[in-house]
Parts: C-alpha cells; sequence; structure tokens
C-alpha cells in the first residue's frame, strides 16, 4: 500500500473517529434538552395544578360563606317568627292568669 493510500485511510478513519464523537457529543445534548424540557413540563404542570386547586378552593370558601350567610338569615327569620308567636301567646296566657286570679 502506498503511504498515499495509507495517509488517506488514516484521514478516514480520524474524520469517522470525529463524526462519531461529534454524534455523541449531539446526542448527549438532546438528551439534556429534552430532560431539561421533561423538567420544565412537570414544572408547569405543578404550577397550574397549584393556581387551579387555589382557585377552587377559593370558590369553595366564597360558596360556604354566602351558604353561612343564607343559613344565618334563615335562622333569624325563623327566631323572629318564633318571637313574634310567643309574644301572642304571651298576650293570651296573661289575660288568662288574670282572669284565674281575678276569679279567685
Amino acid at each position: 500500500m502506498s503511504l498515499e493510500a495509507i495517509q488517506k485511510v488514516t484521514e478516514a478513519e480520524q474524520a469517522a473517529r470525529e463524526r462519531r464523537a461529534e454524534a455523541a457529543e449531539e446526542a448527549k445534548r438532546i438528551a439534556a434538552d429534552a430532560e431539561r424540557a421533561g423538567r420544565q413540563l412537570v414544572a408547569d404542570a405543578r404550577a397550574k395544578a397549584e393556581q387551579e386547586a387555589k382557585a377552587m378552593l377559593a370558590e369553595a370558601e366564597t360558596q360556604a360563606q354566602r351558604k353561612a350567610e343564607q343559613t344565618m338569615a334563615d335562622n333569624a327569620a325563623q327566631c323572629e317568627a318564633l318571637k313574634q308567636d310567643a309574644r301572642k301567646r304571651l298576650d293570651k296566657a296573661a289575660g288568662l292568669i288574670v282572669g284565674r286570679v281575678g276569679n279567685s
């Protein structure tokens, strides 16, 4: 084999090694980019889930507050109705007591 042919084979082998090294570096870079992108997707999903959970909690608290206010208003109305009914009976009871005391 001539010196020139040996030199071409050597150059070809060197070029192949360089391409292999470049390909390995490119593969590492792609893998690192994919991992970084995956971590970012997880972080974004977690942040979105936390936001949604906070919004759901705030809505539940608002609904609970409205329900509590409505219950309080209903209870106050019922109490007022009971008081009025008791006042009506009080007048009647007072009249009966006075009538019994007067008849004694």
